[in-house]
């Protein structure tokens, strides 16, 4: 086999459309754009949410809603996802980001009461609600509120 005798398998490279080329083409004349108008022209045509002058869809439509440049995202861990810890673990938030219980960037971490604490845990969070507080401390736990 000559490496000068290789060619793509029969159907596998397609030729490019030149349009514009004169008539024995069959692309000439009006290089496949049709007769006379905006589109047509070069650069022609209309930006694709144009309607012909009627009124847009984006402008009918009422405005709605409110987004607030200064939301902080808290980042929500039950009680019952804490299990995976060992007992007498210091769970602080970065030991929650770095288990994948909190993804993304958060201000915040809340620990909620949802779920069962069978061992006793230390937690080191900003945020507690009062159902998760009574189940750690009921399991032998201690909570560290951070300011």
């Amino acid at each position: 086999m000559n490496l000068s005798a290789l060619k793509p398998p029969a159907g596998s490279r397609k030729k490019r459309k030149r349009v514009g080329r004169g008539n024995g083409s069959g692309h000439g004349g009006t290089a496949c754009k049709g007769a006379k108008g905006q589109n047509a022209r070069s650069g022609g045509g209309v930006r694709p949410s144009f309607e012909g002058g009627q009124m847009p869809l984006t402008r009918r439509l009422p405005k709605r809603g409110f987004r607030n440049p200064f939301r902080q995202d808290v980042g929500v861990v039950n009680v019952g996802q804490l299990k995976q810890f060992a007992q007498g673990t210091l769970i602080d938030e970065g030991m929650l980001l770095n288990s994948g219980l909190i993804k993304g960037r958060v201000a915040a971490v809340k620990i909620l009461g949802a779920g069962t604490v069978e061992h006793a845990l230390s937690v080191k969070v900003g945020l507690i609600s009062k159902g998760a507080r009574e189940k750690i401390v009921n399991a032998g736990g201690t909570i560290v509120e951070v300011g």
